[in-house]
């Protein structure tokens, strides 16, 4: 089992930006990381990815540009800096982990979740 603890949600204005942070309990070396959001009354949508071996990483296009993930291998941490933050970007925020590497932005791939992170963007 693998336990995904996130962090660094809240509260910020319009323009503003959040850092999130996914700690995992353990590191495997094939895995992929992603983000996903779910807002009230929409289905849960893949942010952003990272493959642990090589470093890809993948964005949606409605988050390219603004946010961006990265990682610190010693701390097994995966990280979500977004910037520019709108009010449409207002949901709960999960990072996931896929055991065999398959950096994807489709939520069903992934085999351990966190539980979430709020975040709100409002004025």
């Amino acid at each position: 089992q693998v336990q995904l603890v996130e962090s660094g949600g809240g509260l910020v204005q319009p323009g503003g930006s959040l850092r999130l942070s996914c700690a995992a309990s353990a590191t495997l070396r094939n895995s992929a990381i992603g983000w996903f959001r779910q807002a009230p009354g929409k289905e849960r949508e893949g942010v952003s990815c990272i493959r642990n071996s090589d470093g890809t990483t993948y964005y949606a296009d409605s988050v390219k540009g603004r946010f961006t993930i990265s990682r610190d291998s010693a701390k097994n941490t995966v990280y979500l800096q977004m910037n520019s933050l709108n009010p449409e970007n207002t949901a709960v925020y999960y990072c996931a982990l896929e055991v065999g590497g398959l950096a994807t932005l489709r939520p069903y791939a992934y085999d351990y979740w966190g539980h979430g992170t709020q975040v709100t963007v409002s004025s």
